[in-house]
């Protein structure tokens, strides 16, 4: 199939190609006109125009994996979570967190009655 329309592929392909160099030396062109003190300059290399179109494909079959890994971890995640709601009945996740809160409350009402009683207590001169 592609054998018979490469041309019209060919076609499509080169179309794609500039489009994707007219939007990094756009970027560029943007970027260049920013003064040296902009935070928002990144100082790009002219020759990184002519790699867009290489790099263009790399990236965006990888952002594409990296969704669908995404997709796949939340659903997993989601399944495991809805079992453990089902079967789990002992809510141990909540006595954990309520053990760690009363620990972290603990700390905080020591150091803060230090601090009271430091800024608080009579001074002798």
């Amino acid at each position: 199939m592609l054998s018979t329309y490469w041309e019209f592929s060919l076609k499509c392909l080169i179309v794609v190609i500039l489009l994707i160099i007219m939007c990094a030396a756009y970027a560029y062109s943007i970027d260049s006109k920013r003064s040296a003190d902009d935070p928002k300059k990144r100082n790009y290399h002219p020759l990184a125009i002519l790699l867009a179109p290489v790099t263009f494909p790399v990236l965006l079959v990888l952002s594409i994996s990296l969704f669908i890994l995404k997709v796949l971890v939340y659903g997993v995640f989601t399944v495991l979570f809805i079992l453990a709601l089902i079967f789990v009945r002992k809510p141990f996740l909540l006595e954990v967190i309520q053990k760690i809160a009363i620990r972290i409350g603990n700390r905080l009402m020591e150091a803060n009655t230090m601090l009271v009683r430091f800024f608080l207590s009579p001074r002798t001169n």
